[in-house]
């Protein structure tokens, strides 16, 4: 039995070695890989040889192409990189240029399955006819620190889509929102720290629940910011606060999807649930016909769905026409005390 003990001894040292070589040779094998793409080199042909989980970095240049990506964890890292339109844009997205897609049904908008931890950073996006960067049914995607410049609909935006964060970035000239999130009842989004102006709507929540809106630079659109029920579903439970909502006083016309609209700072129409506190609302006056206006407004949504248990409340509300409108209807609606001048009802700022 001696004899045997002592035979096993490096039979199992050797074993072990063997597992560890094995072990490691499997952990190098499932380590992320980085991609560099070069000016002139195809960042699509980057993402289909990308395996979950890669890194792709995009050196400088312009990249005249749309990237759609259905791969869980593939993180984009644009270095003084522009992505504008090719030719004739196209994706499954629609015309644009970063398309994070899960599975998706687009014609009734039912996400059978989502991509996920998708990351994009560090571009410059322009000029696309719908949108900069768009994710349809994702899960925990960051777009943080790009530049969406004059993409006809919305500069960044989420549909269907869980746990996005949209940080630092920079959206201008859409023709319907600099930062849209959407078509979400477990949005869980953070939208945070960015600057969005010379949009129609600054930042605009349709359908959606859940999340927040904190620390935005807001300036020069139609709307500052627009939170919308009834379109056909529930909006609210955002909290927003710390931002600096200012001179939204851009007109926009009516058309067929929209009413005329100007001179708003923050709207919540027919949501619930809303925590607006520690925000600066200041200077939002109409320049042209609008369907309602203000610094704050609280009214019923579009279809008739009244606001209810929204808190507006330790906001500073100054110089808006008027700075709180509230259209009574509703319950649980707690909009005082707030450092404001004007209201209608004319109550609402008395001290």
């Amino acid at each position: 039995m001696k004899r045997l003990r002592y035979l096993s001894r490096p039979m199992t040292a050797c074993l072990l070695v063997l597992l560890l070589i094995v072990l490691a040779a499997g952990f190098a094998e499932a380590k992320p890989k980085g991609h560099i793409v070069r000016p002139g080199e195809s960042i699509q042909a980057a993402v289909d040889a990308a395996e979950p989980g890669d890194t792709i970095v995009v050196l400088g240049g312009v990249h005249r192409e749309t990237v759609v990506i259905q791969k869980d964890g593939i993180s984009l890292r644009g270095v003084k990189a522009v992505v504008e339109p090719p030719t004739e844009p196209t994706s499954p997205c629609g015309p644009s240029g970063f398309c994070v897609l899960g599975d998706v049904d687009f014609d009734t908008g039912e996400v059978s399955g989502y991509v996920q931890d998708v990351s994009i950073s560090g571009f410059t996006v322009r000029n696309f006819p719908e949108f900069g960067i768009v994710a349809f049914g994702a899960q925990d995607a960051k777009f943080m620190k790009n530049r969406a410049f004059d993409n006809d609909e919305y500069g960044i935006t989420a549909f269907g889509s869980s746990g996005t964060k949209i940080i630092s970035n920079v959206t201008s000239g859409a023709e319907e929102a600099g930062i849209y999130v959407g078509d979400s009842p477990q949005a869980q989004a953070t939208v945070a720290a960015n600057d969005t102006y010379d949009n129609a709507l600054g930042i605009f929540v349709r359908d959606a629940l859940h999340g927040k809106v904190v620390g935005n630079q807001v300036h020069d659109n139609c709307v500052g910011m627009l939170f919308l029920a009834d379109a056909p579903g529930p909006a609210g439970e955002f909290d927003v606060h710390g931002n600096k909502v200012q001179d939204n006083t851009r007109a926009c016309e009516a058309s067929e999807e929209a009413p005329p609209l100007s001179g708003a700072g923050i709207a919540l129409l027919g949501t619930r649930g809303m925590e607006v506190q520690g925000n600066h609302v200041l200077d939002n006056v109409p320049s042209g016909p609008s369907v309602f206006s203000g610094g704050v407004v609280v009214i019923s949504g579009f279809e008739g769905t009244p606001p209810t248990d929204n808190t507006v409340i330790g906001n500073t509300i100054l110089r808006n026409e008027p700075d709180i409108f509230w259209d009574q209807l509703g319950s649980g609606n707690r909009l005082t005390p707030n450092n404001c001048e004007t209201s209608e009802p004319g109550s609402l700022c008395q001290r």
